[in-house]
């Protein structure tokens, strides 16, 4: 039949269309495929995220520090050498001051204190993340089961959060950091258990504020369990909290690894900030007058913080719009 000899349609009358083909008007679409649709979902969350946090401009200070300090950490042999450690290998005199070949001067075993400074970097910012990341595992978990459940369980919960969150941090930190054996991974445990009833808090709120909307009500009279409600909405709608309360527990968390580490409870045998300002202080460099040994890793210590700090802020700020984006 040829096109001429078509019917047309009657007035008022939907065209005919062909098999196959899809709607006028409507245009491809991945209704199809949803794996597709959740990865452009992904990648524009993404884009309009980093378009926000570009407008904070203490955020782009502090990533870029970050990004700077973790190349340095990353890169630290290649920088300075494997040995720059060694004792006695030593290259300079004990205590030697600032000079074009030992730019920030010379610990009391005559190492140079930028490399040292350079190798410090990588303790500190490993210690820093790991801590974060054990803190906030146990404030997320605590917090959703606590927000979630109700009943003397969460009571008991709450009151051991309270509990840890009246105690001074760092009296437990160091309570357990003694009675563990002297490693990194000890500094990491201690602060860890010690620093997560303001991440529990935190969630636990955010926990309640969600599960109190329509579309949880709906979860339930579907048959949805607790692991369905818990994992699938409540954790994704708090996920955002949880990353900005990580950037500003890793800062608390390298500041409390260089105090411990001050204060003689961390490796001996691993180079940190902290462990330079105690070896410092054992030195005599206070008294003496060795500027060049104690303000390095003192500044550096405060520098990774402020950064950390700026990022979290910078985070806060686009994740949650009643903030507004501050410069």
């Amino acid at each position: 039949m040829t096109t001429d000899s078509m019917p047309t349609p009657a007035e008022g009358e939907a065209a005919p269309v062909e098999a196959g083909a899809a709607p006028a008007g409507t245009g491809p679409t991945p209704a199809g495929n949803p794996r597709a649709l959740a990865r452009a979902r992904r990648r524009q969350s993404a884009a309009r995220f980093w378009r926000d946090y570009r407008r904070n401009r203490g955020g782009l200070w502090g990533l870029g520090a970050l990004v700077l300090i973790a190349l340095v950490a990353v890169f630290a042999p290649q920088l300075v050498g494997a040995d720059a450690q060694s004792v006695t290998d030593a290259p300079g005199g004990a205590l030697e001051s600032p000079s074009g070949e030992f730019p920030l001067g010379t610990d009391q075993f005559g190492r140079s204190v930028l490399a040292l400074l350079v190798w410090g970097a990588r303790v500190s910012l490993t210690v820093g993340l790991l801590a974060a990341f054990l803190c906030v595992a146990i404030g997320t978990l605590v917090g959703i089961v606590a927000g979630h459940f109700h009943g003397w369980y969460t009571t008991v919960l709450m009151r051991i959060t309270d509990w840890f969150l009246v105690m001074p941090t760092l009296v437990l930190a160091i309570a357990l950091a003694t009675v563990m054996d002297r490693s990194m991974w000890t500094v990491i445990i201690a602060i860890g258990v010690t620093t997560w009833p303001t991440t529990a808090r935190l969630v636990r709120a955010q926990t309640l504020a969600v599960e109190s909307r329509p579309y949880i009500e709906r979860a339930r009279a579907l048959g949805g369990g607790h692991g369905h409600i818990m994992i699938r909405h409540v954790l994704p709608n708090v996920m955002p909290l949880v990353l900005a309360q990580t950037t500003l527990v890793i800062s608390s968390a390298i500041l409390t690894e260089a105090t411990l580490a001050f204060l003689g409870l961390s490796d001996p045998t691993v180079t940190s900030w902290g462990g330079m300002l105690q070896d410092a202080r054992e030195a005599g460099a206070v008294s003496a007058g060795h500027w060049w040994y104690l303000a390095p890793p003192g500044i550096a210590v405060a520098a990774v913080a402020l950064a950390f700090t700026l990022c979290g802020r910078a985070i806060e700020s686009v994740l949650n719009p009643k903030l507004g984006v501050t410069r």
